[in-house]
């Protein structure tokens, strides 16, 4: 199976990106899945330093952990990853832009992680860092969490061809609903 590589990208890489990357760590370690997965930010205001500290109370209410520190994309990102996933629609702009001065070089499929939402009113994932208190933070992480899993979903689907021996294990461990799971193949002898 090949080592898939996901970045998440966001303005400052203090909230939403770290998220996305924490928590698509976690359904990777559960799910026995050896993908790399790392967050970046597209401005210099937080590079070296921790995750907001409320993105880090939201991580401790649901049992999860970061040792990451923000950093800036680079040029080499768009060699290195599969895919880079950012957090809304000013992102998807400025990243599209940067893919194509990158030119032939760039591995990347840029993509907007709102596209996995359940809710297809809602076009970006919420920046909580202006918000007071936790609540921001948790309304965005469950945004989040809910997305990651259909990404895993989609990019496991979308690269693997045999991947009906862990299709039903993904779809147990997500609770998905059954109309996600693949129809079992049939013999022509059988109808």
């Amino acid at each position: 199976m090949r080592c898939i590589k996901i970045l998440f990208v966001c303005q400052g890489n203090t909230c939403r990106s770290p998220m996305a990357e924490t928590i698509m760590k976690s359904y990777c370690r559960e799910l026995e899945l050896s993908w790399i997965i790392d967050s970046a930010a597209l401005r210099s205001w937080n590079v070296g330093r921790c995750p907001d500290e409320r993105c880090l109370k939201i991580f401790e209410e649901n049992h999860l952990s970061t040792e990451h520190y923000a950093r800036m994309l680079n040029w080499e990102d768009f060699q290195t990853f599969d895919y880079i996933i950012c957090m809304d629609e000013s992102n998807v702009n400025e990243l599209k832009a940067m893919s194509q001065m990158v030119g032939e070089t760039c591995k990347a499929q840029v993509q907007h992680l709102a596209l996995y939402l359940f809710d297809k009113d809602e076009k970006m994932i919420k920046d909580p860092f202006c918000t007071f208190g936790l609540n921001g933070f948790r309304r965005t992480f469950d945004q989040i969490s809910c997305c990651c899993r259909r990404l895993l979903i989609v990019i496991h689907y979308c690269e693997h061809h045999a991947f009906r021996l862990v299709w039903n294990s993904i779809c147990k461990y997500l609770s998905l609903p059954t109309f996600l799971n693949p129809k079992p193949e049939t013999n022509s002898t059988d109808l």
